[in-house]
């Protein structure tokens, strides 16, 4: 569980990150393409959580990042479920609250 977002639920901040790489995830039309930050901070320095995907936007696609550069953006933080919802048996994967950064916006390449 990501403790430090939680106190921050429902706020919208600014946070710093490093990118790592490109991805995918599977989605309703296919694989659609992800970015993986490590290392997100505060504008403070606070440690948020060591890594967060997020979906491949268009802000983040006119930035042209490298791995290594440092990202700063501002997003919201959510509240949401993770473990497994299907109706397989032999899968024990129990239900709980985590969360996580939605809906990044003001995305920008810093200097580290």
């Amino acid at each position: 569980m990501r403790k430090a977002l939680q106190p921050l639920d429902g706020e919208r901040t600014t946070f710093l990150g490093t990118f790592e790489r490109s991805g995918t995830k599977r989605g309703w039309r296919g694989d659609e393409p992800t970015v993986l930050l490590k290392d997100i901070r505060t504008l403070a320095g606070d440690p948020i959580c060591d890594h967060l995907w997020f979906n491949l936007t268009k802000q983040f696609q006119a930035l042209e990042i490298a791995p290594g550069d440092a990202v700063q953006f501002d997003a919201r933080v959510k509240e949401y479920e993770k473990g497994y919802k299907g109706r397989r048996e032999d899968v024990y994967v129990p239900i709980e609250i985590d969360y996580k950064l939605s809906h990044p916006t003001k995305v920008r390449k810093v200097q580290p």
